[in-house]
């Protein structure tokens, strides 16, 4: 059980794989500013790496509610300084969050690996052109609307089908485009177009999206999301580690093989304990 990308195979067979989030904006949800330069992003590479990170994700253009779009020059300049100053100083996948072909183009010509793309192909669908080209890893990530509404979509009546059915839609048009089919992970989009009760039924339901989808690993993305602070009595961004790791866990015992978050090492020490438990199934 390999996840194939443009310079490695990732082995999600023996445990779910981390991704660790590095965003490099100034206006990210939870750690927008954080990091305002290389050398910061060297050093929380390093610390990721040794909380035991298993792949960086570096975003330029914030996905929040309210966030407007930034220019492709301006994200490229965010990302691609950052990705050839981690590439030569440490060996670890990097990821490129972006939704623009040229952007994904610069960043993988830069030495990232795989494309994380929020849209799934709805937004640019050269991306797809991209990672063909490159033979990069590609991420499939289910959302609504466009990039100014995706958070403000009128809820739909089934929402595991309709992930499903847009994935599925997702997935040909990355074939199409000659994305093989070992290069791609999909993205259930928890937070994307969706309520709270339907975040948690994504969530709980998991289990028959990653048995309908059995050829793709299922990466899930639930740290300090909206949903966990509201279900945490309004808890702000830096006090939802509980639900977060509570959420990682329940995704990787449903069916998981990758999460993405911003505490690594809360991450990685929690899912030992669910893959030990998993070891007396």
């Amino acid at each position: 059980m390999h996840w194939r990308t443009a310079r490695r195979d990732l082995d999600y067979g023996e445990r779910a794989l981390v991704m660790a989030i590095l965003n490099v904006t100034p206006d990210s949800f939870s750690d927008g500013g954080v990091i305002g330069g290389v050398d910061e992003a060297l050093r929380q590479t390093e610390k990721f790496i040794a909380e035991g990170a298993d792949i960086i994700d570096i975003g330029g253009e914030s996905t929040r509610p309210g966030s407007s779009r930034v220019s492709i020059e301006e994200e490229t300049l965010r990302v691609v300084p950052v990705i050839e100053a981690i590439t030569k100083r440490f060996d670890i996948p990097i990821s490129v969050d972006t939704s623009k072909s040229e952007v994904a183009e610069r960043a993988v010509a830069a030495g990232a690996e795989i494309i994380n793309d929020i849209s799934a192909l709805r937004f640019d669908p050269k991306i797809a052109d991209v990672a063909a080209a490159h033979r990069a890893g590609l991420v499939l990530m289910h959302s609504r609307g466009d990039f100014e509404s995706m958070h403000s979509q009128p809820p739909v009546s089934d929402i595991v089908r309709e992930v499903s059915d847009e994935l599925r839609c997702a997935i040909g048009k990355a074939r199409r485009s000659g994305v093989p089919d070992e290069n791609i992970v999909l993205d259930i989009g928890i937070g994307f177009g969706k309520t709270q009760e339907q975040n948690l039924e994504l969530l709980a339901k998991l289990d028959k999206l990653t048995a309908e989808f059995s050829d793709y690993p299922v990466l899930v993305g639930t740290s300090r999301k909206s949903f966990i602070g509201k279900l945490l009595d309004g808890a702000p961004v830096n006090e939802r580690l509980s639900g977060s790791l509570a959420t990682a866990a329940i995704a990787v015992w449903n069916g998981a093989k990758i999460v993405r978050v911003h505490d690594v090492k809360e991450t990685v020490e929690t899912l030992k304990i669910v893959r030990a438990v998993q070891d007396q199934l």
